[in-house]
């Protein structure tokens, strides 16, 4: 992803977040955005942590029906969440554990949202080919993260 589509995504978040605090709103437009512009992806959403089931559950998406609940600790989503850090996954077959959800996925990463030591979920993007997520991904859907964590 260039630098250039980096920077005009955030300023469409940016503008999206501006004024309005209500995190389903929030989450929703940034899904939309994500699936909108990201080639070659098959979802893009959230998992929000339930603080009273102790489990990711399902949040704002774009893409095939999704796994609800997923434990702390399973699946690419459950391992990035109790790790807090961000995993890139090039074939998910080869990642132990793995929860399949749509088969058409073949590659996978994974976001944590983390504001102020608060964990709050994940943001999951899955795509119908191996190898689709590079470290400039990474860094750039970290900077989409925080910037929709200060709007948080």
């Amino acid at each position: 992803m260039g630098k250039e589509l980096n920077y005009m995504i955030n300023k469409q978040l940016q503008a999206v977040l501006a004024d309005e605090p209500n995190l389903i709103a929030n989450l929703s437009n940034a899904s939309a955005l994500l699936f909108d512009h990201l080639t070659d992806v098959n979802w893009a959403g959230f998992y929000l942590w339930d603080t009273t089931d102790q489990e990711l559950v399902l949040g704002p998406f774009q893409g095939k029906v999704a796994c609800v609940r997923i434990k702390d600790g399973s699946g690419v989503c459950g391992t990035a969440f109790k790790n807090e850090e961000t995993i890139v996954v090039p074939d998910v077959h080869q990642f132990p554990g793995h929860i399949t959800c749509d088969a058409a996925s073949e590659s996978e990463i994974v976001v944590p949202l983390i504001k102020n030591g608060r964990k709050i979920g994940v943001l999951d993007i899955d795509a119908p080919i191996k190898n689709r997520f590079s470290q400039d991904d990474k860094k750039m859907l970290e900077e989409f993260c925080n910037v929709l964590l200060e709007a948080l």
